[in-house]
């Protein structure tokens, strides 16, 4: 389902063209076939009982009710006929209808509300109320594809999920759904993204279809935990999930004053503080505090005295391209690595040709849950080791940045993260010791002849510590891998721990708190992006915001323009520095698809066309 035919639509059974940006119409009204228009004993009941938050009771003021003793979520329990709190043994939660009880809700910043008979619905309910509206017949309006058509997907999706069947994995019985919905980057990125991705996981638990065999499986995990190992994610919160590491908003904890320019920490709670989040918070503020727009809030930042860019073209992945450029040629010293010349590196002072993945060193890690691909029997670590020596001029990045460190003054600093695990794993554990030495300069063999002898102590709980000969021979190293680890269903099951779907309290409690802390320092400008802090996705006109955004900007009517002109980018264009690549235009151009221009059929009809 996409608006173009793409090498994937063109292999599929079945390719039905999208209208761009509709595709949160689609999935919702997915979501009412299931909902209301199929019993709810075609659902996976289980599933919905046990392993998510469908039974918790939300209250008047969209918090859960809570026991008031405790403070843990009730349910409302069909044995009993009354309130109990989530972990209670034995119970029997229902999962749709409203009942009136007493408790409390836990607003935002630890507002209490105290009920004496509040009337509350389950979160199943809840959401089977949201998606009322959105029937197959008023998606195909906004989508342009027929109501028949999407109730028949609908109906396809159940009958394949197979619910109730099971299958024998590795000593444990799991649940068996051949059925997963796919999210391409265009629909899980910028507005109408937490729609889809809400949307598209929905559907999957109401099947029981979540990290099960056969179902659909979450991809690395760079901000939950350990990005090597899935099962380093699954935490206990105290309401019975899944934890998650949001960043905190609360008065006390709350970082008032971004740490660097990006102030992913202070403005973008969901992603969490580890080292890899910064990359997927808002990389565009540190531009627009550069252009004044955040500075009168937290004060113009200072332009970096040395600015690296490493093998990327911001100026092409970014919007704003003028502003971006201004900006850049105002930087006192650019330093690029780059094979050819881009619209980002034309700033650059220096221009380094750093040795491609063919002429240098790299330990990697192989295997476990660290791919999109998640099966694999082995787990360990394999050698990118170079094939021909670099061309010209071009170095090691192993050696470019010992290099740097040592002229800087950073070589101590710089060894010390080596050691603690900056190539890859930890030089030094309670197992084994092959730290270098901080005081010295270490050349790209001895670097990673030390990280191959941590790998293979690593590999093999100490008992060998064979370095970078052993590697360049063998190539690789692993172990074997628990295929029972391939999903997270067997360790939530043997938690007792839930996904915290369909109705998402956590959002809504640190949208909350975030508009708070920043309404109390003045900051109205993130006031946009503080409405998707919803528990449960409202729906949106992705096309009327569009319109509305470029009439504002441009000074035009959409309605005098019938067409939006939208690029597609083949995969072999999928990053910004391949575009001057002369090679991925040879492989591209011999890709059916890739090249021509595809237009609304119901619009050029009207127009004749």
């Amino acid at each position: 389902i996409e608006p173009h035919l793409s090498i994937t639509g063109a292999s599929a059974s079945e390719w039905l063209p999208i209208r761009p940006k509709t595709d949160p119409a689609f999935l919702y009204a997915m979501l009412h076939v299931l909902l209301h228009e199929r019993s709810l004993a075609d659902l996976d009941v289980p599933f919905l009982k046990q392993r998510t938050g469908s039974p918790y009771l939300v209250g008047p003021n969209g918090f859960f009710m809570r026991d008031p003793v405790s403070r843990k979520p009730l349910m409302w329990d069909a044995k009993s006929g009354g309130p109990v709190v989530f972990d209670t043994p034995g119970i029997d939660p229902v999962l749709l209808g409203e009942f009136t009880l007493a408790g409390i809700e836990i607003g935002a910043d630890e507002q209490v509300w105290e009920h004496i008979s509040a009337t509350a619905q389950t979160a199943l309910e809840v959401t089977r109320r949201m998606v009322e509206p959105h029937t197959p017949e008023w998606a195909a309006q906004v989508c342009d594809i027929p109501a028949a058509t999407i109730r028949r997907i609908a109906t396809e999706f159940l009958e394949h999920a197979r619910v109730g069947e099971t299958i024998e994995f590795e000593g444990r019985t799991l649940p068996f759904r051949p059925v997963a919905v796919m999210l391409g980057k265009g629909v899980n990125n910028g507005w109408g993204a937490y729609e889809c991705v809400w949307a598209r996981t929905m559907l999957m638990i109401l099947v029981g279809g979540l990290e099960v065999p056969g179902g659909l499986l979450g991809s690395t995990v760079h901000i939950s935990g350990m990005d090597f190992d899935r099962m380093g994610s699954v935490a206990p919160h105290p309401d019975g999930f899944l934890d998650y590491p949001f960043n905190p908003t609360d008065k006390e904890h709350w970082e008032s004053q971004p740490q660097n320019r990006h102030g992913h920490t202070t403005l973008i709670p969901i992603i969490g503080g580890g080292i890899t989040s910064q990359l997927m918070g808002s990389t565009v503020l540190s531009w627009m505090r550069l252009q004044g727009r955040a500075a009168e809030s937290w004060g113009k930042p200072k332009p970096p005295d040395l600015w690296f860019v490493y093998r990327c073209n911001p100026n092409i992945s970014f919007s704003e391209t003028d502003k971006m450029g201004e900006t850049m040629a105002t930087f006192p010293f650019t330093v690029a690595f780059s094979y050819t010349q881009d619209e980002t590196n034309h700033f650059a002072d220096l221009v380094l040709p750093e040795a491609i993945d063919l002429e240098s060193t790299q330990l990697i890690r192989l295997g476990g849950t660290h791919y999109f691909e998640q099966f694999w029997d082995s787990q360990g670590w394999v050698l990118r080791q170079p094939v021909v020596n670099p061309q010209g001029e071009a170095k090691d990045f192993t050696w470019i940045s010992t290099e740097l460190a040592k002229r800087t003054g950073l070589l101590e600093a710089y060894n010390t993260m080596i050691n603690m695990g900056a190539a890859g794993l930890p030089l030094k554990t309670e197992q084994y010791d092959f730290s270098l030495d901080i005081s010295k300069a270490h050349s790209v063999d001895e670097t990673w002849d030390a990280v191959c002898r941590a790998a293979s102590a690593d590999v093999t709980d100490g008992t060998s510590s064979d370095g970078l000969d052993y590697f360049k021979e063998k190539g690789f190293r692993v172990k074997p891998f628990p295929k029972i680890n391939w999903y997270l269903y067997p360790r939530m099951e043997d938690l007792g721990l839930r996904f915290e779907l369909p109705y998402q309290e956590r959002v809504l409690r640190i949208g909350k708190q975030l508009a708070a802390r920043l309404h109390e320092q003045g900051v109205t400008w993130w006031d946009r992006q503080l409405h998707e802090y919803e528990p449960l996705p409202t729906w949106k006109d992705l096309n009327k915001l569009w319109s509305e955004a470029y009439e504002r900007s441009y000074g035009i009517k959409a309605k005098d323009y019938p067409f939006w002109l939208l690029t597609a980018r083949s995969m072999q264009y999928a990053w910004g520095g391949n575009v001057s690549l002369q090679m991925i235009r040879e492989v591209a151009a011999n890709i059916a698809g890739h090249d021509g221009i595809m237009i609304n059929a119901r619009i050029a009809e009207d127009m004749g066309i």
